[in-house]
């Protein structure tokens, strides 16, 4: 199919800016969390704020600049923490921002400083990590610039996408973990920027007598979009985000195509797309040409994907300055079909590294193979990875180790491989029980490791869903997807190798593998885990220890790790 070449004369070979220059800045603030009451959808909820802030303020820094970040915890009643999701925290892993696994929760009332280097150029994004915060929206954009940028571009615009719930966290964590679970079921609204419609559409005028009614904002509204303005025959950078707690998302603008150039801060070989899929943890950056009719308003919408979509699109709008038009004159772009996966894998296969990015090893020296499933724990519904639901212990991993306190979690790691060669993943298990577990994998530093995720059928029905895993503190190649189950000794020889991108999220499709490929660069306790906020909570995740040595002898802050064991620990440290 032919496309549109202007991009070529936009686009210089790109090589890998990750390093800290002679002059490199401090970028210093300090944050104050709280809940703050909210309209994010014209519908008044509780919103985590930072600052009185919704979302939280974006940092805009430049590659090798150092963060230092003050969070003041000022809510009442419960503990927080935030990761900053894209940065690899070499030398820093107690400022990842995992609570249970690098750092403890910051107590009410008090603060607790991140301090580390923004390493790696990219569009990257920050949110809560210690229960269901994100979905309470506790996230904002964090962009590093690189100091020697190669894509050529007029403007850049940010949008974050998230979705939202009028149920409380509380009360969703609640109803997660009851027995029976209660299913919290689809989000109500998506947001753009932290600004969605409930109760009204954009697109109303459109289908006259429907459910909804034309949205009417009045100044400072806090759901009213805010709109893209541009001038005609420019490129402008779109840095797209995705903090959903639950549902994937298609991103299309009205009119426009789209050249993808950047995905998880790693530059991409560039192609074109009339819209992109992108799953909760992803992000992109695309150029887009302002080449289409200067008179007109263009719509920018966001609809579910790999769900039944219950959850009504998302709209903003594109807007030539000199646009006469009151309202974009033809109704938003419709989102595709959202269980056409045939589509959505296509997408994905269409992600190569840019020039100059490295290859992977050609060889791994360890290999995972993770069984995703559904199952039952004495009544519960949890999520497990080999049979093992995951619970993170009260003492962060990272000073259990430091400090060799052995009893603080399982020391047993979980299986490697799930044993049952006979599973079948289409269907519902025969048995649905699994077990609970806080066991890590460990790794010795400098080798190379491959992941295989494998997706299976859920507890009922003829039903499997797409997962987004996340990476803490790395970036690994993804070599490959395949359909039913993996094959070893037979489906490795279908990896890339040649040029697999680089990212730190990527999507298990239903009833399919995902193979990665990671070097344990990075000495510290790292979580990899399902992205979805609901799937994490019951237990969809591991975590990886690398170079145990070296964290044993690591200056790690004392107060990220004043609970638990390591609380007693450092209490009595120096008594006889």
């Amino acid at each position: 199919m032919a496309v549109t070449m202007w991009w070529l004369l936009l686009l210089i070979t790109v090589v890998v800016v990750a390093f800290h220059s002679a002059s490199a800045s401090v970028i210093e603030s300090t944050w104050e969390v709280e809940y703050k009451y909210w309209w994010p959808d014209c519908k008044e909820g509780i919103v985590m704020a930072i600052n009185g802030q919704f979302p939280g303020p974006t940092i805009d820094a430049v590659a090798g600049d150092t963060a230092i970040i003050h969070v003041v915890n000022k809510l009442s009643t419960e503990g927080v923490v935030i990761h900053w999701h894209g940065i690899r925290q070499y030398g820093t892993p107690w400022a990842d921002g995992a609570a249970g696994v690098t750092q403890c929760p910051i107590n009410p009332g008090e603060t607790f400083t991140y301090k580390f280097i923004v390493d790696k150029a990219g569009t990257h994004f920050y949110h809560g990590h210690y229960g269901m915060q994100r979905s309470a929206g506790l996230y904002g954009m964090l962009i590093v610039r690189s100091p020697k940028e190669r894509l050529r571009y007029d403007g850049e615009f940010n949008l974050l996408l998230s979705d939202w719930w009028h149920q409380s966290i509380h009360a969703q964590e609640l109803a997660l973990s009851s027995r029976p679970m209660r299913w919290i079921g689809e989000p109500q609204s998506l947001l753009i920027n932290g600004r969605g419609q409930f109760n009204c559409s954009q697109a109303a005028y459109f289908n006259k007598g429907g459910e909804k009614d034309v949205c009417t904002f009045k100044e400072n509204d806090q759901c009213a979009p805010h709109t893209l303005r541009v001038e005609p025959n420019r490129v402008y950078r779109l840095r797209i985000a995705s903090t959903t707690a639950l549902a994937s998302l298609n991103l299309a603008v009205e009119g426009h195509q789209l050249v993808v150039v950047e995905a998880d801060g790693n530059y991409v070989a560039p192609f074109t797309v009339n819209d992109i899929d992108i799953y909760s943890g992803e992000t992109y950056s695309v150029l887009l040409k302002t080449n289409a009719l200067p008179s007109k308003k263009y719509w920018i919408s966001v609809g579910v994907r790999g769900r039944e979509p219950k959850t009504p699109q998302a709209l903003t709008v594109l807007n030539y300055v000199n646009a006469t038009d009151s309202r974009p004159s033809h109704p938003p772009p419709v989102t595709p079909t959202w269980n056409d996966t045939e589509r959505s894998k296509s997408f994905s296969k269409k992600i190569f590294a840019a020039k100059g990015y490295p290859k992977p090893p050609e060889k791994s020296h360890d290999q995972l193979i993770l069984l995703n499933t559904q199952n039952r724990y004495e009544d519960y519904t949890k999520w497990s990875i080999n049979n093992v639901s995951l619970t993170v212990p009260t003492t962060p991993y990272l000073g259990s180790i430091r400090y060799g306190l052995t009893s603080a979690y399982d020391l047993k790691s979980p299986a490697k491989k799930f044993t049952a060669d006979g599973y079948d993943i289409m269907k519902p298990p025969a048995n649905p029980n699994t077990t609970k577990g806080s066991g890590i994998y460990s790794f010795p530093l400098g080798i190379v490791v491959d992941v295989i995720l494998q997706n299976a059928n859920v507890l009922k029905g003829v039903v499997s869903e797409m997962h987004p895993w996340h990476i803490h503190g790395h970036d690994f190649w993804v070599l490959g997807y395949g359909d039913g189950k993996f094959k070893p000794g037979v489906d490795e020889k279908t990896y890339n190798s040649k040029n697999p991108p680089l990212r730190n999220t990527v999507v298990l499709y239903p009833y399919g593998w995902t193979a990665l490929r990671f070097v344990t660069d990075n000495p510290g306790v790292w979580f990899f885990h399902c992205h979805n906020e609901p799937h994490l909570h019951m237990g969809m995740g591991v975590v990886f220890a690398e170079g145990v040595n070296r964290i044993g002898k690591m200056d790690i802050p004392d107060e990220a790790l004043g609970c638990g064991l390591t609380r007693k620990w450092l209490m009595n440290r120096g008594r006889p």
